[in-house]
């Protein structure tokens, strides 16, 4: 029997682990239905609005299995595979004004701002997810902010909801293999988006903010041995978040660690491997090859 997997942490902005069975039946036929129409306002958006992701699922946890191959007990923290869960009380935005130095009550925020476009189309070809800002004596001050939650690997979540739709008491052990994707997310997704990003900013004078969970730093290293908050120190502010346990059994967004690193620095990080020794290389060839 497997030890411990990854399932559903949060669903539709709640807890699973907190819903009665009628609740996991519904929200199943939602997650089943190919309209996501009745999908069930998201939490963490403000105004309020329905959850847009198909399936609903916010976040893996990790499950040990008991000694009857139910579910057992979580280990460690969600995992955020959503980056509307990321928006939980505008955390990142309030977060960010206040390490760059922003009032609250000046802040102002833009979404998908165009800063490429094609040579022939003139059609935006790459845009800033986010920009928090404020205006000063008719000058625009700003920086950009980039929310990266994980992807995860395995199985489709197809067979879970329908597990779960059918389930007569318990929630029961997930039914298949699926675990966050950390390389997916990081050296396949975030770096190539810094390199096109950050350059541009840095000539513009401008600072981008890379907001993260907890374990997804900790996959690519974790916190630098002597971290720096000087915002001349680099290009990239990482700010990481943690999932942290209220007393209802449900996650709240909190402040975790944050850090400013150089671009270089930080694909350093993302990319989080390096070569082999062509010996090993030459051995793993030699076991795989076949005529």
């Amino acid at each position: 029997m497997p030890e411990s997997r990854f399932g559903i942490g949060e669903w539709y902005g709640r807890p699973l682990l907190a819903m009665s069975r009628n609740e996991r039946t519904l929200l199943a036929d939602v997650a089943l239905a190919e309209d996501i129409g009745d999908a069930p306002n998201c939490p963490f958006r403000r105004p309020a609005r329905p959850c847009s992701k198909h399936g609903g699922v916010c976040s893996l946890q990790k499950y040990a299995q008991d000694s009857y191959g139910g579910l057992g007990e979580p280990e460690g923290s969600p995992v955020i595979v959503c980056p509307t869960r990321f928006q939980q009380h505008d955390l990142p935005v309030v977060w960010m004004a206040d390490i760059v130095g922003f009032d609250a009550g000046e802040t102002k925020t833009a979404t998908e701002v165009a800063f490429m476009h094609g040579t022939r189309t003139g059609k935006a070809a790459g845009k800033i997810d986010l920009v928090v800002a404020r205006e000063v004596s008719e000058q625009i001050e700003w920086h950009g902010l980039e929310i990266q939650a994980v992807y995860f690997s395995g199985r489709g979540m197809r067979s879970e909801f329908e597990r779960l739709r059918d389930a007569a008491r318990s929630i029961g052990f997930p039914d298949a293999v699926r675990r966050p994707d950390w390389r997916s997310s990081s050296a396949k997704r975030l770096m190539p988006q810094l390199q096109i990003k950050v350059p541009t900013l840095r000539r513009w004078g401008a600072k981008m903010a890379v907001v993260v969970d907890r374990q997804f730093f900790d996959s690519i290293g974790g916190a630098s041995a002597s971290p720096s908050q000087d915002l001349g120190d680099g290009d990239i502010i990482w700010m990481v978040v943690d999932l942290v346990l209220t007393d209802d059994g449900s996650h709240k967004l909190a402040r975790g660690h944050w850090e400013v690193l150089t671009l270089e620095r930080s694909c350093e990080k993302l990319l989080a491997a390096e070569t082999i020794p062509k010996d090993a290389f030459l051995q793993v060839l030699r076991s795989k090859l076949s005529r």
